[in-house]
C-alpha cells in the first residue's frame, strides 16, 4: 500500500468502527421494529421483506450525494505493478552461488564482473502467476519459474547495475 501512496484505515480503528457501529445501530434499532410491525416472524419472509422493501428504502433514507462530484482515483506513478504485487521473502545467497526457497534450489548465473554473490541479501518476488523475480539491492538478477528454473537470462545493463551496486553495499 505504501509503495502504491495508498493510505490504509484498518477495521479496527476509529474511523472506521464509528461508521460501522452507527450503521450497526441503526439496523438492529429499525429493523426488528419493522419486521414486527408486519408481522414478520420466519427468515424466508424477513429476507423477502429485506430484499424487496427495506434496503431500497433504508438506502433512500440514509444515503448522503459526494461532497465533490468526480472519481476519487488517481492514476498510478508507478509503471511495473507486476514488482509490487508480490509476495516477497528475503534470502541470502550460498557461497555455491544459489538461492533457496521453499524446496527449490535457484542458481544464480555467472556474471563476468564478480566470480560470486555469495552473501548478499536477495529479495524473491513470487508473482501472481507464480514465476520468482530475485532480485539484489533493487536489481533483477534472475525471473524463475514456479520449478526454479531460469527462464529469462540477465542483459549486459543488468549485469552492470548490479555489480555497481553490489560492490558498493559489500565494502561499504
Amino acid at each position: 500500500m505504501q509503495e502504491l501512496g495508498v493510505q490504509m484505515i484498518p477495521s479496527y480503528s476509529p474511523q472506521a468502527r464509528g461508521r460501522s457501529e452507527r450503521n450497526f445501530s441503526t439496523w438492529q434499532g429499525r429493523l426488528p421494529q419493522k419486521l414486527r410491525l408486519r408481522g414478520i416472524r420466519t427468515l424466508e419472509r424477513a429476507n423477502k421483506f429485506l430484499n424487496e422493501h427495506y434496503i431500497a428504502e433504508f438506502n433512500c433514507r440514509f444515503t448522503v450525494p459526494a461532497a465533490q462530484r468526480g472519481t476519487a482515483f488517481i492514476s498510478c506513478r508507478h509503471r511495473n505493478l507486476e514488482m509490487i504485487f508480490t509476495q516477497r521473502f528475503e534470502r541470502t545467497v550460498d557461497q555455491d552461488n544459489t538461492v533457496r526457497f521453499h524446496n527449490l534450489l535457484m542458481q544464480i548465473e555467472r556474471a563476468e564482473w564478480r566470480p560470486t554473490l555469495a552473501g548478499c541479501k536477495a529479495i524473491i518476488h513470487q508473482h501472481l502467476d507464480t514465476t520468482l523475480t530475485l532480485m539484489i539491492a533493487g536489481h533483477r538478477v534472475g525471473h524463475y519459474s514456479a520449478e526454479g528454473k531460469l527462464l529469462t537470462p540477465l542483459t549486459k545493463k543488468q549485469i552492470k547495475a548490479v555489480e555497481k551496486t553490489t560492490a558498493s553495499t559489500t565494502t561499504g
